[in-house]
């Protein structure tokens, strides 16, 4: 039988540190929880007994295939919300599950059904077969079901579950949709650029040179740019490369991944519009999860792994810590001063009156809708700047162009 090792906390909030045999992860939690602690940490001991196991596990079952990549969050969502109908008329879970991954089409999650399908069967609970493909249910999906069995209300917190997932998709899609019509934009002007610097500049040149013209500091310097674009084309596509990987080297350390997570925030509109897109994912992850039945702690480790922001993960630590040492979430979210003084009121409101679950719900609300507004002024922002640079960019192009021009001309009619 396998052992782990764990971190957990006992009703005092002090740390315990121990080992457990079980015969899975789940039935280690369990046997935790039964001894009266909150598991913070788990990991199994590793044997030369799991060889064997690895084996056994990446056989390929029946009518699995061969996929790369995880679930994306729309065919999760598409799978909730039916797997929350299938309950709320009152299917069996097992009936309900073998329904819907006889409907899906090849992929990561139609592999992961075909294994849940089998575990349930063979006296699994679903939360402990959901937990086994930790690609496609993650550990907010995973404490939720959790919650939903153990209250005996699946299909309640299933639909609940649902009613997140496509908020938060519709939440993704806005700003998904609002940001296409500018790349597009930048990425054909773009396009237009390379075709002058490498195409009809040169011509240009060729008609000066045979003329034998003095040019313009201007144009010289437009000739310039564009042999050097003709010759060196493909340091281009590699600074933003280069760009990019010094950000990943950069986030590599702690003190790095926070200070780029904070220099973010601090960008005019994008940092506002990552700030709010932040608070209201991580207030409506904290409401579902609690409304749900998830002990607070719990929740509030999910909810600093979904926070995707160094900033806040450690603001939510704090809000963690002061939880276990039995003081308010709103005190550490007013002193971290990254949210606005109406979501600290309306926390502390909801810890007094024990509606913490529908105070969260209703900010995450607001922030969705504030985060509309902040995308609608980040386009009608954009659309001048670019129209702007773009003007300038061929403004200048033009000028430089038709300066020897003009006097050649003015040369020929001497």
């Amino acid at each position: 039988m396998p052992t782990f090792k764990y971190e957990a906390m006992d009703t005092s909030g002090g740390e315990v540190k121990d080992s457990i045999d079980a015969t899975s992860e789940d039935e280690a939690q369990q046997k935790i929880r039964q001894m009266g602690y909150f598991v913070t940490k788990i990991a199994e001991v590793q044997s030369g007994k799991g060889k064997g196991k690895g084996k056994k596990s990446g056989k390929r079952k029946k009518g699995q295939t061969f996929v790369i990549g995880g679930v994306s969050s729309k065919k999760l969502c598409t799978f909730t919300r039916q797997f929350s109908t299938l309950q709320d008329a009152g299917l069996p879970v097992l009936r309900s599950l073998r329904i819907l991954e006889g409907q899906m089409k090849p992929g990561a999650l139609k592999n992961a059904l075909i294994d849940v399908v089998d575990d349930v069967e063979s006296g699994s609970t679903l939360s402990e077969a959901f937990g086994k493909h930790p690609r496609c249910f993650d550990r907010l999906y995973v404490n939720m079901v959790k919650a939903g069995e153990a209250g005996g209300a699946l299909e309640i917190i299933l639909k609940r579950l649902a009613d997140f997932k496509e908020k938060a998709q519709t939440l993704k899609r806005k700003i998904t949709g609002a940001m296409v019509y500018p790349v597009v934009v930048i990425l054909v002007a773009c396009s237009i650029l390379t075709f002058i610097m490498l195409y009809i500049i040169p011509k240009f040149e060729k008609i000066f040179k045979d003329f034998g013209m003095q040019l313009p500091e201007m144009t010289r310097i437009l000739m310039a740019v564009s042999n050097w674009f003709g010759q060196y084309w493909y340091v281009l596509p590699l600074f933003p490369l280069g760009i990019y990987l010094l950000i990943k080297l950069i986030r590599l350390s702690k003190t790095g991944n926070y200070a780029m997570d904070r220099m973010y925030l601090w960008i005019p509109v994008i940092g506002t519009l990552i700030e709010k897109t932040i608070v209201a994912r991580t207030t409506r992850t904290l409401g579902t999860l609690v409304a749900s039945g998830v002990p607070i702690l719990e929740a509030l480790s999910i909810v600093r792994e979904t926070c995707n922001n160094a900033v806040f993960e450690r603001m939510y630590q704090r809000v963690y810590d002061s939880i276990r040492e039995g003081d308010t979430i709103a005190q550490p979210l007013r002193e971290s001063r990254m949210v606005d003084d109406m979501v600290v009121n309306m926390v502390d409101v909801g810890e007094e009156t024990g509606d913490l679950d529908s105070m969260l719900e209703k900010i995450a609300d607001v922030y969705d809708e504030e985060v509309s507004i902040v995308v609608e002024s980040l386009i009608s922002l954009l659309e001048p700047l670019m129209i702007v640079f773009l003007g300038l960019v061929i403004g200048s192009i033009v000028i430089a162009l038709f300066l020897p021009l003009i006097k050649l001309l003015e040369g020929l009619s001497k």
